[in-house]
This record gives C-alpha cells, structure tokens and sequence, in this order.
C-alpha cells in the first residue's frame, strides 16, 4: 500500500506573528516554522497503517520553498525522520491558494498512484480547509474528512473513518483509492527519534520545478487576492458596574447588542 501525506509548513502556534506595515503579509524575521500540526497528525496516521499494513509505503508532499527550500525541507526532514519513506517537493515562490494547492496535488497523484492520501483537516495559518475536499472533487475519488478514526478492511480496499460532525460522530466506509483529513483527536504523534533523524538523511527528497507540472498542464491561475493583511483590533479594557441597571444600559448605549 502506498500512502501520500501532506505537510504544510506554518509558523510556530506559540510564535507572536506581526503583520508588515503595508498589509502585504506577516514579518517573517524570528518567525518559528514548523509542519502544520494537523498535517502532523495525518503524517502519524499514515505511519500507523505502513506499521500495521506490511510492505506499505508512506511519501510526503510539500509545496513551496523556492524563496528558502531549506527551511522547506527542514519539515520535510522532520517528517522523514519520523518514519516516512520518502518526500516531494514541489518548488515555487508563489503563495498558492487551495484550489491550485490542489490541483498540484492531482497531478502528484497521477504519477504516484497511492493508495490513500492524508492531509491534515486544514493549516492553522489560513484555516482554508478546502484542500482536502477540493482534491477529492477533481480526482473523482471518495472523502472522509475531519476523521477521528480509520481503519482499513483485511484486503485494504476499503477504510471505515469515524468523523466528527456538528451532531456528534459519523461512521463512512468507502472503497480505496480515497482521501482523508485527519482531525486533532485522531491521534498523538511521535517523536523523531535519533536513529530516525540519521536516517532522515539518507532518504529520498525529490525537487520537482512547479514549472514541470504546468508543462503536465496543471493550471496554476487562482480565482482570490489578497488584498490586504491587518493585525486584530487591541481589546478594550473592561469596565466595573455597579448594578444589573447600569450594566443593561451600557449594553445598550455603548456596546448596542441590545
């Protein structure tokens, strides 16, 4: 079984991010990357199915990195040094929105073949959480996203996935080829262990031009701009009432929710 696993590279959650006076984007100076935590997530899943599953393969594919494919591969890297078997990455300087995210993904698919694909739900950067879905559209393929568990049947042609929905959860089984989106309660990942880490090293990191994939015809136009980028307003400092009367009336002068 071979198994394609998206990863994402993302600022540190804890890192304080500042936006560029212009509002062209975020200062990336001191800025901490890391993979997408969701990503994280679907990259243990895969390596829980190559564990249980023998003979699978686990592969990663990243998308970016032309302005500093180190630090692209540094996740990569990480991934690697995990337990997966080998890497992508799809070189670009742009900032690709899902619907293109996924269209490159299409075509890895094409080539690769896998059998199951696992990204993480959505990045914690834009929190799109299209790409997953997207990717199922055009290649025809079946989804279960937002998964808390999956299982695959004896012969792995099929996989039963527990999602999570607003009324609780939900049981789909469908047939492989398909895609899943890994929520945070599917599982805890690993940590890179030494030996992993030096093997990391001698693993496969594949460099693809996003340019070989236009000449594929993967069409690389979006359909959204960023227009521009603002940090959130500074919160207020509360205020003390003294009774429920002044508090309704500020309700309804001041904050007018009322």
């Amino acid at each position: 079984m071979k198994i394609l696993a998206t990863v994402k590279r993302v600022p540190d959650p804890e890192t304080s991010i500042k936006v560029k006076p212009d509002g062209s984007g975020i200062v990336t100076d001191n800025v901490k990357w890391v993979i997408n935590p969701f990503d994280e997530i679907a990259i243990e899943e895969a390596l829980r199915i190559k564990e249980k599953v023998a003979g699978s393969e686990v592969v990663l594919v990243s998308i970016g990195g032309n302005a500093a494919p180190n630090d692209v591969k540094e996740q990569l890297r990480t991934g690697l040094a995990m337990g997966a078997d080998g890497a992508i990455l799809v070189v670009t300087d742009a900032a690709l929105e899902p619907l293109v995210v996924a269209r490159a993904l299409a075509k890895l698919v094409e080539t690769e073949k896998p059998d199951l694909v696992v990204m993480g739900k959505q990045a914690i950067d834009d929190d799109s959480n299209a790409a997953g879905q997207m990717l199922a559209e055009l290649l025809g393929w079946p989804q279960a996203t937002f998964a808390s568990k999956v299982e695959l049947s004896g012969d792995q042609k099929s996989a039963t996935v527990i999602r999570e929905v607003d009324g609780g959860l939900e049981t789909l089984r469908f047939p492989l080829p398909g895609i899943v989106t890994a929520d945070l309660r599917l599982n805890e990942p690993r940590y890179a262990s030494l030996p992993g880490i030096m093997k990391a090293r001698k693993k496969e990191l594949k460099e693809i031009p996003i340019g070989d994939l236009e000449k594929a015809g993967l069409d690389v136009s979006g359909r959204t701009q960023l227009v521009k980028m603002e940090p959130p307003p500074k919160r207020q400092a509360g205020k003390l009432v003294e009774s429920v009367d002044q508090l309704v009336e500020l309700l309804h002068t001041e904050a007018k929710v009322i």
